[in-house]
């Protein structure tokens, strides 16, 4: 049977980094075949070749068994190749008729054929099986799952056969989850090929039927999914066993470093309170919008505080981030492009921040850098390097030694490991526990109820913007968790 896709000795040089070092991959007809492998494995860089993005140097592609070479992404969308990216590249001020039929749309004489354009835009969506996303409104008021579905339904109306869908969960709720896999399945039994790409490897587990490992620009395995295990997809990954993904010493909680008293934001959280410890790792769980980040983020004085009290020691509450800083409190954002990094700096300027690079010495600083490159394994050509230009796992790295570098002593945590690959978070994993262990304290926001489960000591739950109580870690489950964040049952 000839593959719906194949790739074949598919090979690209940036200068003189070798990107992708001869891969091979083939999907079938109605299969979801996953993409896996660090970050700078050659994924990315693999997806742009086959959608149009780049040109590989050497290698070819065929779909249906037909030479496939797209001159960009309009090409490669117009045979039915096309990607949907973590970042979604849905235009806010635009319709969700105007955002589903964008590139493609239904004219005569130039001028837009609004009927056809709603009847594709509501075909695509009633396919997709949610008919009830408002046609008229901006894509910019849904929600980021809804956002998502109309770029998938934009894909059915270009008449997709292959969808690349890029972390498709890495910014979803486990409800929303949970939903598009089951539309991944529907779109794979109508016999549309998918390529999925996940850092999540239960996830890939349970949805995929075949996979793909890329390592330094090449394939190292691939298989059929339900012949492997999550373990050996890792292994296969890093090019080593991955033991011990979650590290929890023993550790000695100390002293309260920070002390929420019944804290209300603007909007969220609507009640916090809780007590930090030198010496423990707190983890916060809940639902995506249950107020978890507004918690972190008013502690942090980034958002303003309606009512109660935080202690950061002798002190009473910050009232700016500098304040915080001053006071030993470090803040890493769930978003790093946006807030974490400056992207047009280098890897060296990002780590010094927030004291001002320019005041330093430039030897003294490269020499920092140095030192911290090799603390936190992070891959880059030299400390010059535009933090832009390396990978999400390497970023966030960086965007976590900005705050060990500045002496944190309470390190506010939220979701340190979204979007960044095994190794890169068993480096993560460990350097929080070297925190802890060390008596500094952090507090932890995470989606990822395993990695709350294996690196915290407490665990306290996020309902509707209401802080449960924190209780050990080994008095929770995943499901004890779950009930707690939906309200299904009392955290108490």
């Amino acid at each position: 049977m000839i593959p719906c896709l194949r790739l074949t000795g598919i090979r690209k040089r940036f200068g003189a980094t070798v990107a992708l070092a001869g891969v091979e991959l083939e999907v079938a007809a109605g299969e979801v075949h996953a993409l896996v492998g660090e970050n700078g494995a050659g994924k990315s860089t693999l997806m742009k070749v086959l959608s149009g993005v780049h040109t590989p140097d050497a290698g070819k592609m065929e779909l249906d068994g037909q030479p496939f070479a797209p001159r960009n992404p309009a090409d490669a969308r117009r045979a039915g190749v096309v990607m949907v990216n973590q970042e979604l590249a849905i235009a806010p001020h635009l319709t969700v008729v105007e955002n589903i039929v964008l590139g493609a749309e239904p004219a005569r004489g130039g001028v837009l054929r609004h009927a056809e354009a709603r009847r594709i835009a509501a075909e695509a969506l009633a396919e997709l099986g949610r008919p009830d996303i408002p046609l008229d409104v901006p894509a910019g008021q849904l929600s980021v799952a809804a956002q998502q579905l109309v770029e998938i339904a934009r894909a059915l109306a270009l008449g997709c056969r292959v969808l690349v869908l890029d972390e498709p969960t890495s910014s979803l709720s486990q409800a929303d989850a949970e939903k598009l896999a089951a539309l991944v399945r529907r779109l794979r039994d109508q016999g549309r090929s998918i390529v999925y790409i996940s850092h999540f490897l239960e996830e890939v587990q349970a949805l995929s039927d075949r996979y793909t490992v890329l390592r330094d620009g090449m394939t190292v395995a691939t298989g059929r999914t339900s012949e492997t295990t999550p373990a050996a997809l890792a292994q296969a990954m890093v090019g080593r066993h991955v033991e011990d993904l979650y590290v929890r010493s023993q550790r000695t909680r100390g002293d309260v470093v920070l002390e929420v008293k019944n804290l209300a934001g603007e909007t969220k959280p609507v009640s916090a309170s809780l007590t930090l410890h030198r010496g423990e790792v707190l983890g916060i769980a809940g639902l995506v919008g249950a107020g978890r980040s507004e918690l972190l983020r008013t502690i942090f004085a980034l958002d303003p505080v309606r009512s109660g009290e935080v202690h950061l020691g002798a002190f009473v509450r910050a009232h700016t981030p500098a304040q915080c800083w001053d006071r030993g409190v470090g803040f890493l954002s769930e978003d790093r492009k946006a807030e974490g990094l400056a992207l047009d700096l280098s890897l060296a300027d990002n780590l010094t921040l927030p004291r001002l690079p320019w005041r330093m010495r430039p030897g003294r600083q490269l020499a920092e850098t140095i030192d911290w490159i090799a603390r936190l394994g992070v891959r880059c050509a030299s400390p010059r390097q535009l933090i832009a230009e390396l990978s999400g796992g390497n970023q966030q790295k960086i965007a976590l030694g900005r705050l060990l570098r500045n002496g944190a002593d309470v390190l506010l945590l939220d979701e340190p490991t979204r979007g960044v690959d095994i190794g890169a978070k068993q480096t993560i994993y460990r350097l929080i526990d070297e925190l802890a262990t060390s008596g500094k304290a952090v507090l932890m926001v995470s989606s990822y109820l395993p990695e709350l489960l294996g690196t915290c000591d407490r665990v306290a739950v996020m309902c509707r913007g209401v802080l449960g109580p924190a209780r050990p870690v080994e008095e929770w489950t995943e499901h004890s968790i779950m009930l707690a964040a939906t309200g299904a049952t009392s955290a108490s």
